[in-house]
């Protein structure tokens, strides 16, 4: 396949000789492939249009003619991972030229696109959270009614990961990777690298525990044949996947009326962010949440921001817009 078939906005032979050189390069050399080809063609046609528009020749661009172009870029929205990937075009062109002996430095060498914005984590309202944790279903089989309410109190009243989760056993024993003490109100977990640590278990989620042990052999579905450790199983007996753990949530979810799907991240960001707001305390919410550095946690200040700003324009005078 020829450079001039490929789809791409401009033909190369309306590119500087140059460019067509590194093209027939990276497509004949390096064997890339046409969409790859395509993108490289795009990315070198910006660069070729801004080094015209600044008046200087493409051996002569200097780093500050790329932060100038980067910020032009980024003022109009491009994203941070699109300038990122139209940078590293541009790095592999000048690259090449270093190795032809065409310029001395690569201009674009350090340069770094701006940080790409986290989104942050999605959270229910305390009201939504409360209307999922208290929705019963009276119509559901008893086992799996009693099944499905205790894992929704776990994950939101104790922040647990999917994997806590469905890691937890009938017990303590030696391979347990967690379990819960009922009595004392903890639930031991194994979370990420393998650090265990002990989280509070309320009272509603003791109760809803307690309601499923009671029911987890006694209810079971006739001929069900249980695993013997696992303390949430599926409709075959064995340990309930995290897989499982989402699709119950998501039906359950659903069937109580909240406004917007819900998976199990969700509720363990809900507990950490209605536990800040409640206490402003960071450090206790990252030892409940088990996050190795504080920063992981301070997102949901962000969070917790969110909500006085909610507050304030609902119920500051000067805040109110005028009808």
């Amino acid at each position: 396949m020829s450079a001039s078939s490929l789809p791409q906005t401009e033909a190369p032979d309306k590119l500087p000789p140059l460019v067509r050189r590194y093209l027939d390069h990276v497509q004949f050399e390096k064997r890339l492939a046409a969409r790859t080809l395509a993108l490289y063609t795009e990315d070198l046609r910006k660069l070729c249009a801004s080094a015209q528009q600044a008046g200087v020749d493409l051996e002569q661009v200097q780093p500050a003619h790329i932060r100038r172009w980067m910020a032009g870029m980024h003022a109009t929205g491009r994203s941070g991972r699109g300038i990122a990937l139209i940078l590293s075009g541009w790095r592999g062109f000048y690259t090449w030229l270093a190795r032809e002996g065409r310029l001395s430095a690569n201009p674009v060498q350090g340069i770094r696109a701006p940080r790409q914005a986290k989104p942050l984590p999605k959270a229910l309202s305390v009201e939504e959270a409360l209307q999922l944790a208290n929705h019963q279903e009276s119509d559901a089989d008893p086992w799996v009614e009693a099944r499905d309410a205790a894992l929704v109190e776990l994950l939101y009243g104790s922040g647990l990961r999917v994997g806590e989760l469905v890691g937890l056993d009938c017990g303590p024993s030696d391979q347990a990777r967690g379990w819960l003490d009922l009595g004392a109100g903890l639930a031991h977990v194994l979370g990420k690298g393998s650090k265990r640590r002990s989280v509070p278990l309320g009272g509603p989620s003791v109760q809803a525990v307690q309601r499923w042990l009671d029911v987890r052999t006694v209810g079971a579905p006739a001929g069900l044949v249980l695993d013997e450790w696992a303390l949430f199983v599926g409709p075959r007996g064995r340990r309930i996947s995290a897989q499982g753990v989402w699709q119950r949530l998501r039906t359950r979810s659903q069937r109580a009326g909240v406004a917007v799907p819900v998976h199990p991240h969700m509720l363990r960001h809900s507990f950490a962010s209605h536990v800040l707001q409640s206490s402003g305390d960071l450090r206790a919410v990252q030892e409940l949440l088990g996050h190795a550095s504080i920063s992981t946690t301070q997102v949901y200040t962000r969070l917790d921001f969110q909500h006085l700003a909610k507050v304030y324009e609902a119920a500051h005078p000067r805040a109110r817009k005028k009808s």
